[in-house]
């Protein structure tokens, strides 16, 4: 009998597993989403800050395949039965689950985000984000200065000048940078005219801007928070081996610790270097997990030992607005060397990055 193979999330590492699935395993694939569209996620603060985004359709992407799409929000995995539960949709049976669901904004670190912030992480939080700056909102507070809120920051303060843009962090500014790098951003946020308010631990959101640990109340006419991102529940709901944070636990090759019929990937998956570093959260780590989960997966249906994950870092690639950029190049475990490339040319690497990202999208076959 065919195997049927079930892939969760159509995200940068979902859509590309089930594309690669179909092509090399021989099974049949059904590919589960949310959404019947494909989203830049890595473009959602330019949606936000006004500017138009293309439309990119699952079914084109997918013409052709043989991937065989289901929209529907998923609302349980029991891997016993080896189902899958859609909301009004019944169950999906699957011999091989590709878990790809993704990470999401956490909104209850801390008070009243929830109720009071806007976000960047999904394409609806942008769209609200655009339409409450689109409003007349005056004073923009970015809570968070990684690469999300630096990017979210920056492409706010020059696609928008009208606005006063404040970047909050806990710690400092451009933390997993280099000095030259730091140097560059603190030149950027002047040029932008954003002001930076580093040391600053958030303790509440409040409809008229962030309280601070230390008293401060920062007001601002809109909160956009970057602080954190989390996973969806659904592996440790499961009884799938989780960490401490619901990533599933995968072992070398990207299977699931606990269910060996479970393969995770991407944001939603605690995979490891060789050396037992941990893969940061991203578009960069995703995208090579793909093909090795699907490679794990067809090299165990023709009974062959499947290679582990080989994997290193080598740069970090943060666009400061559509005509600055930084580049940070780092060594093999993502620490930063002093290396940096700015500037246009910087800007237009990272657009080569990040229209690379969505070519593989459509062509994964080029990856190996």
């Amino acid at each position: 009998m065919t195997p049927h193979i079930v892939v969760l999330g159509a995200g940068y590492s979902g859509l590309i597993a089930a594309k690669l699935a179909a092509r090399r395993t021989g099974a049949n694939v059904t590919l589960v989403n949310e959404r019947d569209r494909f989203v830049e996620r890595v473009r959602l603060h330019q949606l936000a800050a006004g500017q138009t985004l293309r439309e990119l359709p699952l079914t084109g992407l997918l013409a052709g395949t043989g991937v065989r799409p289901v929209i529907g929000r998923v609302t349980g995995i029991d891997p016993d039965a080896r189902t899958v539960q859609l909301d009004g949709a019944g169950a999906l049976h699957y011999d091989q689950l590709i878990y790809a669901l993704g990470s999401q904004a956490d909104l209850d670190s801390v008070p009243g985000v929830a109720e009071h912030a806007y976000t960047v992480a999904g394409v609806e939080q942008a769209q609200r984000l655009r339409d409450r700056i689109a409003s007349g909102a005056g004073v923009v507070a970015v809570a968070g200065a990684g690469l999300t809120g630096i990017e979210a920051a920056t492409e706010l303060a020059e696609f928008r000048p009208e606005l006063k843009v404040l970047l909050v962090t806990a710690g400092r500014l451009g933390e997993s940078l280099s000095e030259r790098g730091r140097r560059h951003l603190r030149r950027v946020t002047d040029r932008l005219g954003i002001e930076v308010r580093a040391g600053a631990r958030i303790s509440e959101v409040r409809p008229d801007g962030l309280l601070l640990a230390d008293g401060t109340h920062l007001l601002a006419d809109t909160v956009v928070w970057t602080a954190g991102f989390r996973v969806p529940d659904l592996a440790r709901a499961a009884g799938l081996a989780v960490d401490g944070h619901g990533r599933m636990l995968v072992d070398e090759t990207l299977r699931s610790v606990s269910h060996p019929e479970v393969y995770g990937i991407g944001d939603a998956a605690a995979a490891r270097m060789p050396g037992g570093q941990e893969l940061r959260m991203a578009c960069a780590t995703g995208i090579p997990s793909a093909p090795r989960a699907v490679g794990a997966i067809a090299g165990r249906l023709a009974g062959k030992q499947p290679r582990p994950l080989k994997f290193r870092y080598v740069n970090q690639c943060i666009s400061l607005g559509r005509r600055d950029a930084l580049v940070q190049f780092v060594r093999a475990d993502d620490s930063p060397v002093e290396a940096v490339l700015t500037g246009r040319l910087a800007a237009r690497y990272k657009e080569v990055i990040v229209r690379g990202a969505l070519f593989l999208q459509r062509r994964p076959a080029v990856l190996k």
